[in-house]
Formats: structure tokens, sequence, C-alpha cells
């Protein structure tokens, strides 16, 4: 059990490089060279935006406005353009999480998507999550023995371009009705990768091959066969917006995370959680998002992806972490993260050790502050999320690159996601604490690897309280001169200790794969 216990620390996540490291940090160069990320250079609509900006908050030795200062300079006839959420590749699950045999159902943008593998054409689909009979889910459904996803409402069935292939309750001899339009299934465009199943949220058919004119973001370390890679995705009860600006913010790393994640000593503390100033700048802010350069290297491609990485040398050894986040809005009050962490050190951990210990290290990180993060963001919202930057306070230049995603969000996308009238813009009611912070449905069943030891714990727990009865049994059925006193102490000692395991077990899988109470005071 000391490797479970060790999981958080094996994890690279917890490693966030601070200013008391940066004179043993090397950046000499992004490891993003390849991915092209002259943002303000990138062209969207024909129109090309040259806004250059810096967004810091205000050092508090020369407060003079409680806001923090944004300049900008935009060129001359610049139309402001207006970002376009169906315009987008979104990430919708890892490869490694999905079953090729069942279909998925997954909700991206306020769409309800179905996912599933196409034995046919030998690739993934996604299609909307409705029979066109009867409305029901298709990801209710299953695949068939030609490979066909079939609705097991009432049978029909449809192959990969979403065309009506059966409908058994029409006559053989009668008309081809599963040949009519209204007959057929909206397929989205869809393309695998780095692994992952990304989808265009558009399913007109000018958009069938918008993959030739229109690729999802390129991140070439990905596909470095050198780097060790950790992957995992988690459902979570507050908004796109909340999930994105909290990890573009290093500075609640020592408060919120205390205990769980490694930061580095500063020389001077200021208290017992560490925190430090954090010189941060966003120098580029464009339509298709921004840069941090000053200080933690990270960069924001709107609309889901955020990354930042240090190199960092230890005992003269250079050590490379890369965290990359897809944020992916799927309602109001809701969004799914997809993780991964590269590595290119330790590559031989990941061979021995399975990922549901990495897993279980990510989510007591991300359970540390999902309260918060929910409480927050009802808040805000009932005092308009364009008004934000009224009612909260942000002195320092820790919190620029909140700003500056906060600065693009309301510029460029008006404040809010495009929901296309789907919702009323209000968030759903908060459930009972244990429920908002539940493990299993959130993650577990989305991850085959948890799924995997989730079942398999749950089964050991049984075996070994039937183990602990049969013993005890063995011991009342067995006259008593015909075992000796040993050998009956023996065997009820074996008992207890079964029965024990059982219990620590169960207590186990409660904790870390439902529901682990977090409570900061006792940190």
């Amino acid at each position: 059990m000391d490797v479970l216990r060790a999981a958080p620390a094996i994890c690279p996540l917890p490693f966030i490089p601070t200013a008391a490291t940066r004179n043993k940090t090397q950046l000499p160069k992004s490891i993003f060279h390849n991915l092209n990320l002259k943002l303000p250079a990138l062209t969207r609509n024909g129109s090309k935006s040259r806004l250059f900006m810096t967004l810091s908050s205000t050092p508090s030795s020369t407060m003079e406005s409680i806001e923090p200062p944004m300049p900008e300079l935009e060129a001359d006839g610049l139309e402001e353009e207006r970002f376009d959420w169906y315009s987008q590749w979104y990430p919708v699950m890892p490869v490694c999480d999905l079953d090729k045999r069942v279909p998925h159902g997954k909700k991206v943008l306020g769409l309800d998507l179905v996912v599933w593998w196409d034995k046919n054409e030998n690739e993934w689909k996604v299609f909307d999550d409705t029979c066109p009979h009867r409305l029901a889910p298709l990801s209710e459904g299953r695949i068939d023995q030609w490979g066909r996803l079939q609705c097991v409402y009432h049978g029909w069935c449809f192959n990969g371009n979403g065309d009506c292939k059966i409908i058994p309750q029409a006559p053989l001899d009668g008309p081809p009705v599963h040949t009519l339009k209204k007959a057929c299934v909206a397929v989205y465009p869809s393309v695998v990768q780095h692994d992952i199943v990304w989808v265009w949220p558009n399913a007109d058919p000018q958009y069938k091959d918008i993959i030739t004119k229109k690729k999802p973001p390129y991140i070439p370390e990905l596909d470095d066969p050198l780097l060790s890679r950790q992957m995992g995705n988690r459902d979570l009860p507050y908004g796109y917006e909340f999930l994105i600006e909290n990890l573009m913010d290093f500075a609640h790393l020592p408060y919120a995370h205390y205990g769980i994640m490694g930061t580095p000593t500063p020389k001077v503390k200021v208290d017992r959680e560490g925190g430090i100033p954090l010189d941060m700048k966003v120098k580029k802010l464009d339509i298709n998002g921004f840069v941090e350069q000053e200080w933690g290297n990270s960069n924001f491609i709107a609309p889901c992806i955020f990354h930042a990485f240090a190199d960092v040398e230890v005992d003269e050894e250079n050590r490379r972490f890369l965290l990359i986040f897809m944020c992916v809005p799927v309602s109001p009050g809701n969004s799914r993260l997809i993780w991964i962490f590269l590595r290119k050190f330790g590559v031989w951990i990941d061979q021995i050790v399975p990922r549901w210990m990495f897993h279980i290290g990510v989510n007591l990180v991300l359970d540390s502050d999902l309260y918060l993060l929910h409480v927050e963001e009802r808040k805000i919202m009932e005092i308009g999320a364009t008004n934000w930057q009224k009612a909260c306070f942000l002195p320092t230049k820790s919190d620029a690159t909140v700003v500056g995603f906060r600065r693009w969000f309301n510029k460029y996308a008006g404040g809010e996601i495009d929901w296309k009238g789907k919702y009323s813009g209000t968030l759903p009611p908060s459930p009972p604490r244990e429920q908002l912070m539940d493990r299993y449905w959130s993650h577990v069943v989305n991850c085959k690897s948890c799924n995997c030891a989730y079942k398999g714990l749950k089964a050991l727990e049984v075996m070994l309280q039937i183990m602990s009865i049969i013993l005890i049994g063995i011991i009342a059925v067995t006259k008593q001169k015909m075992m000796s006193m040993v050998a009956t102490t023996t065997i009820v000692s074996m008992a207890i200790i079964c029965f024990a395991a059982s219990k620590w077990l169960a207590h186990f899988i409660y904790k870390n794969f439902h529901y682990h109470g977090y409570n900061h005071a006792f940190r």
C-alpha cells in the first residue's frame, strides 16, 4: 500500500515551478515552437489581428487603482471579431477510455452526442444522440453483429454515414422508408488526434470535410515516444470558464492544494503554505487566445487548451514537465477536463504503476478546490459574469492570466458561451456535498483503468468477507477435540484478519472511488 500512498508523488501534476526555482529553471525556448503559437499572426475568417497587449495586475506598492490596467493597441480600422463557438474542434474523450464494444453518450457544448466504433470503416464516429424514430438516446443502444449502431427501442440500425439501414417494422415488400432523409441520423465531423476523439459541433453537410481545411490544435510533444504520458478525464460541477481560469491560476496552488501538490519552498516564507508574489504578464492576446511568457511560459489556445511547461535542472539532470489541460464546455455549470501530463524522466514508472493509482492523486487535487469553484461560480453569476472584475479585487500580478482569460472571454465571446438558446442561463441547483464531489459517476465509469480497478477491488472485498465467514464456519462445525488450540487460534486470527481487511478495503474504495470528504481546516 506504500505505492498507493506514493501515487500523488509519482504523478507529475504536483510540481509547478515558482519564482523560487527560476534560478534553476532553464526555459531558453518553448517546447511548443512547432505549434506555431504566434497568436496575433493567426487568421480567422480571413481577418488578421494585430492586437498586442500587456495584462498585469497593479503591484501593491504602487496601487493607484483597484482595477488591473489593461492597455491595448489595435490596428486602425480593425473590426472586433466575434468568437464562433461552433467553428472549433472540441476534444470529446481519450481513446484509451472508450470501449469499442458499446456506444458512449457524451455532451459537448450542450449537444448530446454518441461516440461509437464503426468496425466497417475502422474509425470512431460521432452522431447526434437521438434516434429519428421516437428520439430515444442511441447511446443506450448497441452495436449489432454487422457493425451498425442499433437503437434498442425499436431496432432501427444506422451505418457509419448515419443512413438508416433497416426499420424492422417496415414490410420488406413495402416502400423503402428507411432510405428517406428523415430516417437518417445527424453525423458530426470527427477525427482522432493525439489519441483523443475530437468533434466539430456542426452537422451541416458543408462541414463534412472540414478536417481538410481546419485541424484540431497540434502539439508535437504528444507524439514524442521519448516522453512518458499520463492521460485522464473527469466531469466537473462548475462551468468551463471557471475550470480554465482556475488552471491558469498558479497562485492558489500552495493554499487550495496544501499538502497535496509539491510546490518549492521559497527563501522567505510569509506563512506556513509558502505563497509568493508571481510576476506574470500576458504579452499577446487576440481571438485565438494568449501567451504568458514572463513566469510560467504558458499558453491558452482558444477555446479549450491551456498548457504550461518547464525544464527543471535537478542533480545536473534536465527534467521536463509538460502539463496540458483540455477544458470542454458541457452545459451551464458543468465542464469536462481532459488532462495530459508528459515527462522525460522516470518513464519506467508507467510500466509498473497502473493508471488508476495516478488518478487517485489527480482526483484528490481536483476535489480540493471543487467546492470552492462551485460556490464561486454561483456568486459571480448572481452579479453577472461581465461584472466579475467589479466584484473581485485583483491587486497583484499573480492574477494576470485570470485577468487575461476574462478579458478574452468578455471581448471576443461577450462573456458567455453560445448555447444556441438551449439553456435559459440559470445554473442547475446545487446537490448535497457528497453528490457534488462524487467520483464514481464523474470519473470512474468514464475511465477504463479506474473502472477495472473498482470492480476488482469490490470483488476482493466480497472474497475477504466470504473467507472470514468460511473460517468461522469451520470452527463452528468442528468438534473441539478434533482441532488443537493452535489450529483454532490460527483460523480465528485469519478470520479476523480477513474481516478487518474487507472493512479497510471497503473504506479505501469509498474514499478513492466514490467520495473523499475534504476539509481544508484540518490540513
